[in-house]
């Protein structure tokens, strides 16, 4: 059999296998499209390609900046007490800026860099063939029940690599699907969703609870008895996070995703085989080979990090939260896959000569084409909107609104969460929005006998759970070009009809176990307790 014939065996059987996948039945995936995801589905489908919604987007921006800033609309900062004034960009200035500095907005774009590194090293493991084979060997040795779980834990997890768990995760679930019989793409909706709606989930200390204690320690300091917001303040909550997170995006991948995602053909261009799970002596060498290679890398970065003179630390504290270490974890990461990729492909004969790897490199950055031409405005919309200060006033008027309902308890709970929430779809930066809402909920929340670690805790669930449904978040393009590697027909609001059971339901199981928590006066972090001690 040639090629060509065993390349459409491959495609007709994955096909079928997809086809056919999941134990949910046609009755219950018809139900799942039906009512207001249905119509969400419908609303969303009729929209325009990303690229051109948001380039309508950054026009009502810019109209917007010039209409605010006619009639002096402004803010007060809570934090310095700084006027926070709307800009016009329709004016001299904002066109010379825009004109200077489209470029260094699409060149100096973080996530663009990262997604770019990331699926180099990951684009040589996956076309070596080591993230199939060792998917598969996966998908054979756990049981099925463990699998989903197991998924949405390292999606939530990925964070401690800041954004790397969103750009690693989902195209290896859609892999792990795909060898279980299920359809690649629920794959890809589920770890997105885990790495996205649980982005402040963890059992380990991430950059984000540095970065949110601090802000939280200096706004403490200011306050009769100021007390310190270690990073630790969080820790128990999110590690009951992590499983609330793994069984219930596991039960709403069941219950949602597979049973819908059966629909959708499987139109496009696939790397990926059904099999037995079975290794042939190739693949059991090149996974040899592949594993000695990663532990020897793993052991080498070990001794960078682990003792107390290593380089990778803080060079003033010694610290690893943070360090060096944990803000070059990109780079790690990509030779984390690129190493044992390389000697998977030696050993197996998909690399017979260094040029294969560059190309096995390049064929991860075709495919990236659509999402960097999306990226060239992306970039700018998210820039004028800073420079115009809409954001900052947006953020800064849902806390007050929230501040002058004079609501207290579990009802001002939910409404916290709830606004935070809604403010994530719009303005993205975790940091940005929580040195907006700390001045005005840490000192609020104190006169009633709260913690600012409790605060914190509040707001970091708000901050995390609209992340998967936004299609203004920097990455929800990467799953759409994703997704159209199988299915170019699936639109916007499919994505987003696919992902609105995950924001909803877990945003219900979080309030509920901040309110078991809550009722039972459980610590939350080291040392750090619901009200102030």
């Amino acid at each position: 059999m040639d090629n060509t014939n065993k390349d459409q065996t491959s495609k007709e059987k994955e096909k079928k296998a997809a086809n056919t996948a999941s134990t949910g039945n046609n009755q219950s995936a018809g139900a799942a499209s039906s009512g207001i995801l249905k119509w969400i589905e419908d609303m969303g489908n009729k929209l325009p390609h990303p690229f051109w919604i948001f380039v309508w987007i950054t026009i009502l921006i810019v109209l917007m900046s010039a209409i605010t800033a006619y009639f002096g609309v402004s803010a007060i900062h809570p934090d310095d007490g700084s006027l926070v004034e709307a800009q016009n960009l329709i004016s001299g200035e904002g066109l010379r800026r825009f004109v200077e500095e489209v470029v260094t907005n699409f060149a100096h774009f973080a996530p663009f860099g990262l997604v770019l590194v990331m699926l180099m090293g990951v684009s040589i493991a996956e076309r070596s063939g080591l993230l199939a084979v060792a998917m598969r060997t996966v998908a054979f040795s756990v049981p099925k029940k463990i699998v989903l779980p197991v998924i949405f834990i390292i999606g939530a997890c990925g964070n401690i690599g800041s954004d790397a768990g969103i750009v690693i995760v989902p195209p290896i679930a859609a892999l792990i699907f795909t060898q279980m019989g299920l359809h690649p793409i629920a794959g890809l909706v589920a770890g997105y969703a885990g790495a996205t709606a649980g982005f402040t989930a963890n059992f380990f200390i991430a950059g984000t609870d540095v970065l949110l204690a601090g802000i939280s320690t200096e706004i403490t300091q200011q306050m009769p008895g100021g007390v310190e917001v270690s990073p630790t303040a969080n820790w128990y909550f999110m590690i009951a996070s992590t499983f609330l997170l793994a069984f219930g995006g596991a039960f709403i991948a069941r219950k949602y995703t597979i049973p819908r995602c059966q629909k959708f053909e499987l139109l496009g261009t696939f790397d990926h085989e059904i099999t037995d799970g079975k290794l042939n002596p190739a693949e059991r060498k090149g996974l040899k080979r592949a594993g000695v290679a990663l532990l020897i890398y793993v052991i080498l970065i070990l001794v960078l990090v682990v003792p107390s003179w290593a380089p990778l630390r803080d060079p003033i504290t010694g610290g690893l939260v943070p360090s060096p270490f944990l803000r070059g974890l990109i780079p790690i990461l990509f030779f984390f896959f690129a190493i044992p990729g390389y000697f998977y492909g030696k050993a197996t004969g998909s690399i017979k000569v260094p040029n294969d790897v560059l190309k096995q490199m390049e064929h991860g950055m075709k495919e990236l084409s659509g999402y960097i031409v999306l990226m060239l405005i992306v970039a700018q919309f998210i820039n004028l909107f800073s420079w115009s200060n809409l954001d900052t006033i947006l953020a800064i008027t849902g806390a007050d609104f929230l501040k002058s309902t004079g609501l207290t308890g579990p009802v001002l709970f939910v409404f916290y969460m709830i606004i935070v929430a809604i403010l994530n779809i719009f303005l993205g930066s975790g940091s940005a929005k929580w040195a907006i809402f700390a001045p005005i909920f840490i000192p609020m929340l104190a006169q009633l006998n709260y913690s600012p670690a409790f605060v914190q805790l509040m707001y970091r669930v708000g901050d995390s759970i609209t992340n998967c449904v936004t299609p203004l978040y920097v990455y929800f393009p990467l799953l759409l070009g994703w997704i159209h590697k199988y299915n170019k027909n699936i639109g916007i609001g499919t994505i987003v009809s696919l992902l609105i059971p995950y924001a909803v339901i877990l945003f219900v199981m979080w309030m509920a176990l901040l309110f078991l928590w809550f009722a039972l006066n459980l610590p939350i972090g080291v040392g750090e307790f619901i009200y102030l001690q």
